[in-house]
């Protein structure tokens, strides 16, 4: 049968140097749980250590945790990978963290804490997180979908880290599954400014940094159950399913 999903699907922990430390796991679910949102999908930026930790916050809550990653390109561009099983996230992980030059330091872009479904600190990473891979937008997307995973470019209404705002374009070669619009904008005013993108899918997400954005910007995706194969036929309208606009 299928039901509506209330899914943020661009939410950051506290390994994101640019998030707020109160972005730990548990407070992460309870805020989701607050906002009534029935997936959330954690997408730090080109890292993935606390997804697995905030699905164990999650596991008797019936909150469903997508395991993503937000992945910027050589070009500067920002894309959401979301997918079904933590597997297919660590393998990407390895890739982009061989890609992945420069180490951090937190005076300049801040914290990047590693840290469990109890609240406490695992560690601290020390890799340049905030910064671009070596991996061409074109591999990142086909990377995304050699493992089964959902590829959505991110904040497209954005100047900076959009592939709009740095390529001016989409190119007709790259498969995305889906554009992101900021809640600031919203996918009805999208829709008027970006005609030339009507063949995309939108979504709407908070690119929540700090606790209280969690659910600011929503995507009601109608569908049979929680999973992004079933997302995947909600962007492309089949089977009945859909994305609410």
């Amino acid at each position: 049968m299928i039901r509506e999903f209330r899914c943020d699907f661009h939410v950051h922990t506290c390994l994101s140097p640019c998030a707020d430390l109160d972005m730990y796991p548990r407070a992460i679910v309870a805020m989701s749980l607050a906002k009534r949102l029935d997936i959330i999908a954690i997408c730090d930026h080109n890292a993935s250590e606390n997804v697995l930790y905030v699905m164990k916050a999650a596991e008797t809550t019936g909150l469903t945790v997508f395991a993503g990653m937000e992945i910027t390109s050589s070009e500067e561009v920002h894309v959401l990978g979301l997918f079904d099983k933590m597997e297919n996230l660590l393998s990407l992980q390895e890739l982009v963290y061989r890609h992945l030059p420069g180490q951090n330091d937190e005076k300049y872009f801040g914290c990047q804490a590693i840290v469990n479904e109890h609240d406490e600190v695992e560690g601290l990473s020390d890799r340049l997180l905030i910064g671009s891979t070596e991996l061409s937008l074109q591999r990142v997307v086909d990377e995304i979908h050699n493992r089964n995973g959902v590829a959505i470019a991110a904040h497209i209404d954005r100047e900076s880290f959009s592939i709009l705002g740095q390529l001016g374009f989409i190119p007709k070669d790259i498969p995305l599954d889906a554009l992101e619009i900021s809640s600031r904008t919203g996918i009805a005013k999208a829709r008027l400014l970006y005609p030339e993108l009507a063949r995309f899918a939108f979504i709407e997400s908070s690119d929540s940094h700090v606790i209280g954005d969690i659910g600011r910007g929503i995507t009601r995706a109608f569908m049979k159950e929680p999973t992004t194969s079933e997302l995947k036929m909600a962007f492309k309208k089949t089977g009945g399913r859909y994305i609410a606009e």
